[in-house]
């Protein structure tokens, strides 16, 4: 006859097998989902670019962002982290990358939306390197499932240039 201990491992140990399975399989229904995601930026003004100080580059810009991120939602999503980033290079670094604005995404509900700002973070380059530089923005997305792996994508937006002269 066993004994409670090796009868609750045994019961323990089939409980976890069975969540173990659960969650693999949850994690694998994300493969099956179709992404359809789509977003647009509008650069509606540029408030400022100067020079700095230390000789750097400084811009801000009031941005338009409208996107649809609804089809990154399954059951089995907990949020999206999703962030703008211009990105261009220079002849020190091939990219540059720079985050302008970023939010957290808690449902489906909230996935798809229209925002007017200004960058939220200091789009500043080290040096004199942003006078006429073209530029893409780039919208990123992190997945986080309730279970299973992490996926992140992006949209990137090209077109974009600054202007010769400081304002």
């Amino acid at each position: 006859m066993h004994s409670f201990a090796q009868r609750a491992n045994v019961l323990l140990t089939f409980a976890i097998t069975l969540l173990a399975l659960m969650c693999a399989i949850a994690s694998v229904s994300d493969n099956f989902n179709s992404l359809s995601p789509n977003a647009q930026v509008q650069v509606v003004n540029i408030n400022w670019f100067q020079k700095k100080s230390a000789g750097d580059d400084e811009v801000s810009l009031s941005l338009n962002i409208s996107a649809n991120l609804e089809s990154l939602f399954t059951w089995n999503t907990k949020q999206v982290f999703v962030f703008l980033a211009a990105e261009y290079g220079t002849p020190k670094n091939a990219l540059n990358q720079i985050s302008l604005w970023d939010g957290i995404i808690p449902s489906r509900e909230h996935a798809k939306f229209w925002i007017h700002t200004s960058n939220k973070y200091r789009f500043v380059d080290q040096g004199s390197n942003l006078r006429g530089k073209e530029f893409n923005l780039t919208l990123h997305w992190h997945v986080m499932p309730k279970t299973g792996k992490m996926f992140a994508d992006k949209i990137v937006m090209s077109g974009y240039r600054l202007p010769q002269a400081y304002r």
